[in-house]
C-alpha cells in the first residue's frame, strides 16, 4: 500500500504552465487518417475537433521514462506515489474553431488535489484546468480529471456491472493494435498499457491492450458531430470501466431534452465511458 502525503501534494495547487505548437496540415492529415476521416485539411481550414489533445504534449527524454513508459513523477503534475494513473473524466466548452496553420497554446493550471478511499485502496484525484487559444483567440476551455490508484490486491474479484442496453444510434469500433498505437503516437504517449501486449498482460495483469480514455472521448464527440451535423458547444465525459483490444466495442447515443447522451460499451458489457453533448 503506497502512502500518500496529501498535504504535500496539495502544494501543487495553483501551479501553471504554457505549452504551444503549430498545427500543420501534416498533423491534421495524420489525425484524420487515424480516425478514418479521409480529409487532408489545408492551412486556413477548420481543424478536426479534439485534435488539441495531440498538440504540445510533454516531451520527456526516453531515458527519463519509468518502467511503465510514463515520465518520472513531479514537475507540473504532483508526484503522486500511486502506481496506476488514468484520465478519469473531463469536460470541454467550445468557444470557436481551431484553424489549420494556427499556433495552438494550452494554458494549464492545477485546480485541486484530493484523496479518497476506493475498493482497491487510496484514490488521488488531480483536477487540471486548460485554457486553449489559437493564434491568441480563445477556442475552448477544458477540465481534466486525473486519478491515481494502487494496484488491486491479489485475489480481489473484479466487479461485474450489468450489461448496458444498446443506444438508438450505434456504431461498432474495432480496437485494433494499429489504432491504439497510432493514437499513442499522435499524443506522444509512452504509456505501455496501450501498445505493449506482453507488458500489459504479464506485468500489469490486464487481459489486453487498454483503449485510451481520450481516444474514446474523441470517438464519442465525433459520433455526436455526425449525428447532429455540428460540433457541440459542450461535452463532458466520465470513465467507468476499462475497454481492451480483446473485442470490438460500440459507440452509443440517445437523444434527450438536453442534447445527446453517449456511451461506449462492449456488445454484452457494461458502460465503459459515459458522456453528454449539448448544443
Amino acid at each position: 500500500m503506497s502512502e500518500v502525503d496529501i498535504d504535500h501534494l496539495r502544494q501543487w495547487i495553483g501551479r501553471s504552465e504554457v505549452r504551444q505548437e503549430l498545427l500543420t496540415p501534416a498533423m491534421a492529415a495524420r489525425f484524420n487518417a487515424t480516425f478514418d476521416r479521409g480529409d487532408e485539411p489545408a492551412n486556413g481550414e477548420i481543424a478536426p475537433s479534439m485534435i488539441h489533445l495531440c498538440l504540445a504534449p510533454p516531451a520527456a527524454p526516453t531515458g527519463e521514462l519509468g518502467e511503465d513508459g510514463h515520465p518520472a513523477r513531479g514537475g507540473f503534475l504532483p508526484p503522486v506515489p500511486l502506481p496506476r494513473r488514468m484520465w478519469a473524466g473531463g469536460a470541454f466548452t467550445f468557444h470557436d474553431d481551431i484553424l489549420v496553420g494556427e499556433t495552438v497554446a494550452r494554458h494549464s493550471s492545477i485546480q485541486d488535489v484530493t484523496l479518497k478511499q476506493g475498493r482497491s485502496g487510496a484514490l488521488c484525484f488531480v483536477t487540471v484546468n486548460h485554457q486553449i487559444t489559437a493564434d491568441s483567440r480563445p477556442v475552448l476551455t477544458e477540465r481534466q480529471d486525473i486519478v491515481y490508484r494502487d494496484i488491486d490486491p491479489p485475489g480481489r474479484a473484479p466487479r461485474t456491472p450489468p450489461a448496458a442496453a444498446p443506444g438508438r444510434h450505434r456504431r461498432v469500433i474495432p480496437p485494433s493494435p494499429a489504432l491504439l498505437f497510432r493514437y499513442s503516437a499522435l499524443t506522444f504517449n509512452g504509456h505501455r498499457i496501450h501498445y505493449d501486449h506482453p507488458y500489459v498482460t504479464g506485468v500489469e495483469g490486464y487481459p489486453g491492450l487498454i483503449v485510451h480514455g481520450p481516444l474514446q472521448a474523441t470517438l464519442l464527440l465525433h459520433f455526436a458531430e455526425t449525428l447532429r451535423g455540428a460540433r457541440p458547444a459542450g461535452f463532458a465525459f466520465r470513465s467507468l470501466s476499462p475497454l481492451f483490444d480483446t473485442a470490438d466495442f460500440t459507440l452509443n447515443a440517445d437523444e434527450d431534452a438536453d442534447g445527446l447522451r453517449l456511451w461506449t460499451a462492449y456488445a454484452d458489457g457494461p458502460v465503459a465511458m459515459e458522456a453528454r453533448a449539448s448544443w
